[in-house]
Formats: C-alpha cells, sequence, structure tokens
C-alpha cells in the first residue's frame, strides 16, 4: 500500500471520528473525542484526503505520460529463435529514457525483465505499470531508465523469470518507489529463478542524474 493511499486513510478515518462524536444519543454526544477538537479533527481529515487524491494523482499522471526515445534497431531474421533485444544495439548511446525492445520465439512463455548494471557493478530491474516487459505478437519492451554521468557504461540484461522471481522484482521495485531509494541489488541477491538470456553494453549521451 503506498504512502499516498494510507493518508487518504487517514483522514477518512479522522472526519468519521469527528462525525460519530457529533452523533447525539438522549442528548449527549458519544464522547470520543473533546467537543472542541470535532471540527479541527474533520479539517484536518479533510485535508489529507485532498493531499493524498493530489500526490496519487500526480504521480499515476506523470507514469502515464513518460516518453521515452527509441535508438538504433537491429535487423533479425525470421524466425526468431531464441529471446534477445533489438533496440537499443550493442554500443549505442542512448538518452536517459528508452524504449528497451526485444523478439521472442512463439515457444516462449516465461516472464522477460530487464536489468541495467551501471558503473557501480549493482542491478536494477527495470518496468513501467506492468512490471514485467510487455509481450505481445513475438516482440516485448520495457521503458528503461538511466540515472547516470554523461559517458557512463551501462549493461543491460534481459533475464527470462518464473513467477516467483517475477513477484521479487515487482516488489522489489514497489518498495523503492515508496521508500523513493534506489539502492540496487546485488549479483547475489538476484532470485534463483532468474536466468540471464542476452546483454549488452551501453552508454549514455548525456548526464542522466538526478532524472527520475
Amino acid at each position: 500500500m503506498s504512502s499516498e493511499v494510507i493518508i487518504i486513510i487517514i483522514g477518512f478515518v479522522l472526519i468519521l471520528i469527528a462525525i460519530l462524536d457529533s452523533i447525539r444519543i438522549k442528548d449527549s454526544s458519544l464522547g470520543i473525542i473533546n467537543t472542541k477538537l470535532r471540527v479541527p479533527l474533520g479539517i484536518i481529515g479533510i485535508l489529507l484526503i485532498f493531499y493524498g487524491s493530489y500526490s496519487y494523482e500526480s504521480v499515476t499522471l506523470q507514469g502515464q505520460i513518460e516518453r521515452a526515445d527509441v535508438g538504433n534497431k537491429l535487423r533479425i531474421e525470421l524466425p526468431v529463435e531464441k529471446v534477445q533485444v533489438i533496440s537499443p544495439i550493442d554500443g549505442d548511446s542512448v538518452e536517459c529514457r528508452i524504449l528497451t525492445m526485444g523478439v521472442y520465439p512463439n515457444s516462449h512463455s516465461k516472464d522477460i525483465w530487464v536489468l541495467l548494471k551501471p558503473s557501480d557493478s549493482m542491478y536494477y530491474p527495470q518496468s513501467d505499470h506492468t512490471n514485467t516487459s510487455y509481450k505481445r505478437n513475438g516482440e516485448w519492451q520495457v521503458i528503461t531508465r538511466f540515472g547516470g554521468d554523461k559517458g557512463e557504461s551501462y549493461d543491460i540484461i534481459v533475464y527470462e523469470t518464473d513467477s516467483l522471481a517475477s513477484q521479487y522484482f515487482g516488489k522489489t521495485i514497489q518498495n523503492w518507489k515508496e521508500s523513493m531509494t534506489f539502492t540496487g541489488l546485488r549479483e547475489e541477491d538476484l532470485p534463483k529463478g532468474a536466468n540471464e538470456i542476452d546483454r549488452i553494453a551501453i552508454t549514455l549521451k548525456e548526464n542522466c542524474r538526478g532524472v527520475h
């Protein structure tokens, strides 16, 4: 549960307490709180609901309008025999936000995850709003976000995962977003159900520090 939702719930609880205490039974209130606190408590509850709703909508809208650049695209031969990255291509210089795209054979049924490995040697799973990469008709894609310095080298690593590994990556991203700290994963933290199937190296075209 996100912090915005928790704030909204607290706001509703405060309003409910103020309303219940104003109900009179046999000419007396329920005595839940001091009568002088009813109005301030109700106002605080309303303000919390407005603040939580505004924050939640802002986060959602930011995700909806996010734009990502598309890099060079690798030409592939059909039929597709394996999961691989087709954009960007190995050795590319990329923007801070790109759409990493690839292909997969029709027989492939596992989830596909993209992890970034910058110069700090930590691993950063990537997702948009589906967590796993979006798959359809033999193609997959995911928004990939970089946060390093201009010229910094990154590995873009593609993993296929079982359901437990997917849940682990999804929960990790959720925890990072809620705490607003993106600490990365060590190699030993990667789940056993995640198997590397492709890797390319790129560099950053611009300074991406502080861009999220």
